[in-house]
This record gives structure tokens, sequence and C-alpha cells, in this order.
């Protein structure tokens, strides 16, 4: 019990001073200081569980497909019942180089107001026509792949509702006017 006191006024007097007080030998002491050591449970290597740690936010960034910053990847740590500081998080994903990926930037498509010559109305919005290949109607969209964007043109004709044809491209053709 005298050794519990030590470690108490060890931060303001000397240790062979307060051993001298208590009338215990200071080898004793050390002794005692070791034979606690030895009794506690070992503490898990902090750089180990930063390794482990730094496991389970690569998961989780691969399963989120990088959408996720620190925040939402410390919230689903703490949701898979792994307990952690936010700030431990936020300094290993900075220091990894993991972060989230940006929102991409809502891009125009169209522009109306142009000085290009636009074509007549032919259809004057009847879309029901009287028989098969009178009536074809287009359109073009993109597709978002791996490897860049792809653009997909179709025809249809509209008495049947069925393609008449259709082209992917890499690239857009540049008008002819």
């Amino acid at each position: 019990m005298k050794y519990a006191w030590i470690f108490l006024f060890k931060a303001v007097w000397p240790i062979t001073l307060i051993c001298e007080v208590l009338g215990v030998s200071v080898s004793g002491y050390f002794e005692h200081q070791r034979k606690r050591a030895q009794d506690r449970p070992s503490v898990p290597d902090r750089r180990q569980s930063n390794e482990a740690l730094l496991a389970h936010i690569r998961a989780i960034h691969a399963e989120v497909k990088g959408e996720y910053g620190w925040p939402r990847v410390w919230k689903e740590l703490l949701g898979r019942g792994i307990r952690v500081g936010k700030d431990r998080v936020q300094r290993l994903m900075q220091a990894h180089g993991i972060k989230a990926r940006g929102k991409r930037k809502f891009v125009v498509t169209t522009d109306s107001k142009h000085s290009l010559p636009v074509a007549e109305n032919l259809l004057a919005r009847d879309f029901t026509p009287s028989a098969p290949d009178r009536v074809w109607s287009s359109d073009i969209t993109y597709i978002a792949t791996d490897e860049g964007w792809l653009y997909l043109a179709c025809v249809i004709d509209l008495f049947s509702r069925q393609v008449v044809g259709w082209s992917m491209q890499r690239r857009t053709c540049k008008p002819a006017w």
C-alpha cells in the first residue's frame, strides 16, 4: 500500500526522498512497479491498430466508391462497432491520401440561344403516322463509362416504334453546317 503513495507524490518529490519517508527501499519500489507492469494486460501497439484501422477505412472507401469523406467514414466505422475518434480518422485519411470524390459540376449541354438556322417543324406534333417508314425520329444521349463518355444516337420509326438504326461513338461528330 505504501507503494501507491509513492506513485501519487513522485511528480512532486524525488522517489528516493519519498521511499526514505515511507521507510521502503528504492529497489523494492522499482521491483513493485515491474511486477505491476507484468500483471497488466498488454496494450496493443498503436501503430498496429492504426494499420488495422486503415484497412477498415480503405474497405469502406472502396465499398462506397470513394464518395465518403472522413465524417461519413467515421460514422460508418462507429456503425460497424469500431470505436475510434473522428480526429484520428481524419488524420489517417489525410496522411494516406484517402479523400472523397468531389461532386461533378452540372454542365449545360443545350444552347438554345444561337444564330444557327433551325429546321422547320414538319410534324406539327402529330406523332401518329398512318403508315410505316413515313416519319422517323431520333435522339442522342451520352453514357458515362470507365473509359470516358460514350455517345449513343438512335433512330426509330414512329409508326411501329421500332429502332431503325443506332450508332455509338467515343466522340461526337461536328455538325455539317
